[in-house]
């Protein structure tokens, strides 16, 4: 039994084919050049969206580092003079 066709006579096969590759002669190729080159590469677009990123990772390990090398922990547990005499 053969497939029945479209009765509104759509071929999403021909739709697909037709989308596949690119006009030959693409009269807005020229305008849209410049979205993807200099400034507005990939990118340049993606390290423009976390401004000071990277000024605050290293900000904030070097706070890290500094508090676990130079401040004490006055909290921790030390079994001189609390125990319980009993």
């Amino acid at each position: 039994m053969a497939p029945q066709r479209d009765i509104t006579g759509f071929d999403i096969k021909k739709l697909a084919a037709a989308g596949a590759k690119p006009p030959a002669n693409d009269p807005w190729a020229r305008a849209e050049a410049w979205r993807y080159t200099g400034p507005f590469t990939r990118w340049n677009r993606f390290r423009g969206s976390f401004p000071g990123l990277g000024i605050a990772t290293v900000a904030f390990a070097t706070y890290c580092g500094y508090e676990y090398m130079f401040l004490k922990d006055e909290h921790r547990e030390s079994s001189s003079g609390h125990e319980d005499s009993r």
